[in-house]
């Protein structure tokens, strides 16, 4: 079981799965994310396919230190199966690989079922602040805090 950076074809059937499972929100354009970190030098968007259909993704870039994921999702009928654990592997060693010395993650507040998970991988909660601010005015149209 190998996850590989996706492919053209398989670019809307991430974003269908990230809308499936959650994980996209009304002010961040989800093919916009994906084809900037499919475009970018520190970026990928790494995907597993089972019989053809696009089944789990993440998304992984770097900052020349520090890794970032974001996007892990399975199928929800997959859920459960080791295929989010293969995923975050992947991404590790994409990561290791580039000379990352460190990965991050952020988990919205409310997608706490999800700790559990990053737990057992031996992910830490780390004592930060994460501040965000929109750059172009109207980028989000909800009330609130900035969301990432």
């Amino acid at each position: 079981m190998n996850a590989r950076p996706l492919t053209k074809d398989q670019y809307d059937s991430a974003v269908s799965l990230w809308t499936t499972t959650g994980l996209t929100r009304p002010w961040n354009d989800p093919m916009d994310e994906l084809l900037r970190a499919m475009n970018g030098p520190t970026s990928t968007v790494l995907g597993y396919s089972l019989d053809g259909d696009l089944i789990a993704t993440a998304m992984v870039g770097h900052d020349g230190h520090r890794g970032w994921v974001y996007y892990l999702a399975v199928a929800p009928d997959r859920q459960e199966s080791g295929l989010g654990r293969l995923m975050m592997e992947a991404c590790e060693q994409w990561l290791i690989e580039r000379g990352a010395v460190k990965v991050q993650l952020m988990i919205r507040s409310d997608n706490s079922p999800v700790i559990g998970f990053y737990d057992q991988l031996g992910y830490e909660l780390s004592d930060v602040q994460v501040r965000a601010k929109w750059l172009k005015a109207g980028d989000h149209a909800h009330t609130g805090s900035a969301a990432l």
